[in-house]
């Protein structure tokens, strides 16, 4: 019984720290459309996305997020756990959080503190996560409409295996190239006990910047079944101010 126990809890935390490292679900509904006419190269998709990542003022300048995270298991529509926390951002690398708001199972504050270290930790190593040719190689898949807005769907594969890459795809806007969407499952696992874990982080404009707006992911855990994870940016701003301490 204590070995069953100390199992459970460990695959939860493990479950959500590979999340948080991954960046910050499936199943995503998407509606496609293909477009008409040739593709660009490739080498000129990727020379874009990469300038104008270069050129998110996300990256200089300040900001704020109030974000909320909900833990599901199975097929229940009521989470277990409802997290309430505040992000702050301060270039070039310095990540400080504060929970304001806990409700449902206590080890619901407890993952989420251990994932918004894993998020302040990430943040220091600056751009070994990005989505760039130094990190990933590139392959072209289908120009496809992402609601009303032409994308172009590209395969990204690691070039090594670290916490923090993904395998998979993303949806790069056809006008302003910027990643909209991604979609993927991690090379590297935390833990033996979590299986099948994948992710969907969507990027909108907030004040100019272009930030992750919210993720959600799923994975099996071993001898526990399905959790589902959902993080939802509600109330991004830019922020001068130094951020809130640590829990």
């Amino acid at each position: 019984m204590l070995v069953w126990n100390a199992a459970r809890r460990y695959s939860l935390v493990v479950l959500l720290v590979s999340l948080a490292a991954t960046v910050l679900s499936f199943p995503c509904s998407l509606r496609s459309q293909e477009a008409e006419g040739s593709p660009p190269s490739l080498d000129w998709i990727v020379d874009s996305l990469e300038r104008t990542e270069e050129q998110n003022p996300a990256l200089s300048q300040p900001y704020e997020v109030t974000r909320e995270y909900k833990v599901f298991r199975e097929d229940d529509p009521m989470p277990v756990s409802d997290i309430t926390a505040q992000i702050n951002f301060t270039p070039p690398e310095t990540k400080t959080f504060l929970i304001t708001k806990a409700e449902g199972s206590p080890r619901g504050k407890k993952i989420v503190n251990t994932i918004l270290k894993e998020e302040i930790d990430s943040a220091k190593d600056g751009h070994r996560g990005d989505i760039t040719r130094s990190n990933y190689d590139f392959a072209f898949l289908r120009e496809q409409n992402f609601g009303v807005v032409p994308e172009y769907v590209l395969h990204i594969t690691p070039k090594r295996k670290e916490k923090g890459l993904l395998l998979g795809d993303i949806w790069v806007d056809a006008k302003t190239f910027r990643i909209r969407q991604i979609v993927g499952v991690p090379l590297k696992t935390a833990s033996f006990f979590v299986e099948n874990l994948q992710i969907t982080v969507q990027f909108a404009n907030v004040n100019a910047m272009w930030l992750p707006v919210s993720v959600e992911a799923i994975a099996t855990i071993r001898f526990l079944g399905i959790y589902t994870l959902s993080g939802l940016d509600l109330a991004p701003r830019i922020s001068a101010s130094s951020g809130p301490t640590p829990q």
